[in-house]
């Protein structure tokens, strides 16, 4: 079963710059897409960004040239690295996938960003 845990948030002003971390264990890591999602506080859950296997990605358009997703297969890991950072930016951010094993959508716990201005 695939499991996934995030790190690397924390409190940035404006500006600055921040890279998230996703460690995957319990699956096949290399031929999944991987997902960033965020939850601003009081809004909906919005999809930041996708890496596929092949390492094509898409990113939301209010992300665009600042986001930039990224995965290291030997690591199991998938990266977000966020610069030039929003006070909108702030929420929490969740790495998701998809276990086959399951059929189900994976989530990690989320970390915590926050932007001040």
């Amino acid at each position: 079963q695939v499991q996934l845990v995030e790190s690397g948030g924390g409190l940035v002003q404006a500006g600055g710059s921040l890279r998230l971390s996703c460690a995957a264990s319990g699956g096949i890591f290399g031929i999944n897409s991987m997902a960033w999602y965020r939850l601003p506080p009081g809004k909906q859950r919005e999809l930041v960004a996708v890496i596929r296997s092949g390492g094509g990605t898409n990113y939301a358009d209010s992300v665009k040239g600042r986001f930039t997703i990224s995965r290291d297969n030997a690591k199991n890991t998938v990266y977000l690295q966020m610069n030039s950072l929003k006070p909108e930016d702030t929420a929490v951010y969740y790495c998701n996938t998809y276990d086959p094993s399951t059929h189900m959508n994976v989530w990690g716990q989320g970390t915590q960003v926050t932007v001040s201005s």
